[in-house]
């Protein structure tokens, strides 16, 4: 009987090594599958390249707090191509990552940002996205990009009119080549205000599809081309396919928001959660960059097609 039993859990061990080397092995199959950095930069620059941008907006924030390093590292386990996140400055100078100039939606603080030290600010904890307190605390941005640093591009939203620090946290972590920045200007503001960067960061302008847009494109397309134009269209009823592939021809990619409805013409991820061929819209249109508050829905509609490793 003894003997019995030793084979018994001789054989249980065998099985659970087996099962424990078959699951190691299928997890380096598909890390060694997935885009790495240079895969990422390579697409960015491209913008006639096929597959499909992915940027997770705050991060994967329904599965940890927006704006945390838990958000930052769940995309980048699930291989998206790229996190957008939110820069504040402190009473103190420092840089952190919060979306809202308040801590009271997303913190157990109250109050500015602006108006909190760093220290401070390290006694509170981040919410999750039903308003819960977590374990998660602020992060800095040098946290952030360290975090980022040769595993994906990032977005720094909120960051324009601070830039200048912004870019001593990226020069000091390395991570130039891997970093976006965006506004709502002219090409004369930007060169104006921002030219000194121009070529060491890439500047993204945000349009809205509206009379007279193209204008606006046709002045940026009079000095370098940027690496993408970010797009709104509040209603589906001008004619972009064409104008949009024309425009990735040239050597700048096409940026659009699925997260709300004006941003795509309906065409939105809450749409896309019961009807994932919404997602088809942005394909048929040109758009080869998204941005999603559904990182996970949205890639395996474009790995289904063929559209993304």
């Amino acid at each position: 009987m003894k003997i019995y039993n030793y084979i018994i859990v001789l054989l249980v061990v065998i099985v659970s090594c087996k099962n424990k080397e078959a699951v190691l092995h299928e997890e380096k199959i598909v890390k060694s599958t997935m885009p790495s950095i240079k895969d990422k930069i390579d697409n960015l620059m491209d913008s006639r390249n096929k597959e499909v941008i992915v940027v997770a907006h705050r991060g994967d924030w329904r599965n940890a707090p927006e704006n945390s390093l838990q958000a930052i590292q769940n995309c980048i386990d699930m291989g998206v191509d790229m996190v957008e996140i939110d820069v504040r400055q402190t009473k103190d100078g420092h840089l952190v990552l919060m979306h809202d100039a308040t801590l009271n939606r997303t913190t157990t603080g109250k109050g500015l940002v602006s108006d909190w030290t760093l220290d401070s600010l390290m006694t509170l904890h981040l919410k999750d996205g039903l308003g819960v307190a977590t374990a998660h605390k602020i992060p800095t941005l040098k946290e952030a990009l360290m975090t980022t640093k040769d595993k994906i591009l990032v977005n720094l939203d909120k960051s324009y009119n601070i830039f200048d620090q912004c870019f001593e946290v990226v020069k000091e972590t390395k991570t130039a080549d891997q970093v976006i920045i965006k506004g709502r200007k002219t090409r004369a503001e930007v060169e104006k205000e921002f030219g000194h960067y121009l070529d060491k960061i890439h500047f993204m302008p945000v349009l809205s599809v509206k009379n007279g847009y193209e204008t606006i494109v046709e002045d940026y397309f009079k000095g370098n081309a940027p690496i993408a134009f970010e797009f709104t269209i509040a209603k589906d009823t001008l004619e972009t396919e064409s104008y949009f592939k024309e425009l990735r021809e040239s050597g700048s990619s096409v940026w659009v928001n699925s997260l709300w409805p004006r941003l795509n013409g309906g065409h939105d991820d809450e749409k896309a959660a019961n009807d994932i061929n919404t997602y088809q819209w942005y394909i048929d249109n040109g758009v080869d960059i998204i941005q999603t508050d559904r990182p996970e829905l949205l890639l395996r509609f474009l790995r289904n097609r063929g559209l993304h490793k």
